[in-house]
């Protein structure tokens, strides 16, 4: 990369939780998708984990924003912000000029026409000047190692933070798909709701994410049990400092009304699979990606559910990142690319 190198090519993974970008086959960038504001003149004060650290602890002057709510877009102005932010992390050296991008971006397979211009629209604001779109099950795929044009059938339950994306693929192309509003941040947002109702103690989004890091279980009953998770707080009504250990198989109570709204559209979409694709899902099993992937015992109670046995990815927060990767490489080869 000299410094007359006319174009730059990015993929990017835009996520709910976490931005992940790639560029020559390397992660450079993976950063929490959120941004600082200054509320006075809407200049960027800091993007991903620094503006992480500031969520939830800011003045009245600093505001800071997800863009992205339930996988898409709810703030464009912020996520352009961000993605300029992300982009210019990347661009540590200085240049002449900056060059023009040709970016690979994942979308949720379950978006509307309006929200793939505005990921588009948003891409070409931050710079981006050849723009394609994948479906996230689908890189998803690419990035698990699945050879995603060949005649079998194979099933992807992609679990990010704002979105569940359920798909099956064959041929290169996605045969049927679910794209439920039920993901990770649901679940932070259970955990939350729960710790009020059963010890009256005020969790921040932060805390709450913390405690499904460390004691989020799918199950309640497991075999390598995590130990309890001390959480500190308000109490609700008096307002005094409390000190609660939590344990897995009360946080497991708690998801199960989520996990089991998952269950239902992991069914649905294989209602919809024609047989013969059905017959390759059980033989091949079904592939959790996403961060969602890493609650304890998932994979145990779906495979217990449906019958069909599930694999977790290898590294599952970064597996649709990893094939938006491989498929900026192979641009002019994969048809499935939406320009």
């Amino acid at each position: 990369m000299g410094l007359f190198s006319f174009t730059q090519e990015i993929a990017m993974d835009l996520g709910t939780a976490n931005t992940i970008i790639i560029t020559n086959g390397k992660i450079v960038v993976d950063e929490p998708s959120v941004v600082a504001l200054d509320r006075r003149t809407d200049k960027m004060i800091a993007v991903g984990e620094k503006a992480r650290q500031m969520h939830g602890k800011t003045h009245e002057n600093i505001r800071t924003i997800r863009p992205l709510r339930d996988g898409v877009i709810a703030d464009f102005y912020a996520c352009e912000q961000m993605m300029r932010g992300m982009i210019k992390m990347m661009n540590t050296h200085n240049r002449l000029f900056s060059p023009s991008l040709r970016m690979v971006i994942c979308v949720p397979s379950g978006s509307t026409e309006v929200e793939l211009r505005a990921v588009r629209d948003s891409a070409e604001h931050a710079g981006g000047r050849d723009v394609y779109l994948i479906f996230e099950p689908m890189a998803a795929a690419i990035g698990i190692g699945i050879d995603v044009e060949a005649p079998e059938g194979n099933m992807i339950v992609d679990i990010g933070g704002g979105s569940t994306e359920i798909a099956v693929i064959s041929l290169g192309g996605i045969v049927s798909n679910k794209s439920i509003r039920i993901a990770g941040d649901d679940l932070t947002s259970d955990i939350q709701e729960y710790m009020g109702r059963q010890h009256n103690l005020k969790v921040g989004e932060r805390t709450a994410e913390q405690i499904k890091i460390h004691v989020g279980a799918a199950l309640t009953e497991l075999e390598d049990a995590p130990e309890d998770y001390i959480v500190h707080g308000p109490n609700r009504m008096t307002a005094l400092p409390m000190e609660v250990p939590v344990c897995y198989q009360e946080i497991a109570h708690c998801l199960e009304k989520s996990i089991a709204k998952m269950e239902t559209a992991i069914l649905s979409a294989l209602e919809q699979t024609p047989p013969e694709l059905y017959a390759d899902i059980v033989h091949n099993g079904i592939y959790l990606a996403g961060g969602g992937a890493l609650l304890r015992g998932l994979d145990k109670r779906l495979t217990d559910k449906i019958n069909i046995p599930f694999h977790i990815a290898e590294d599952p927060l970064h597996a649709v990142a990893k094939g938006t990767g491989v498929a900026l490489k192979n641009v002019d080869k994969f048809s499935f690319l939406m320009r």
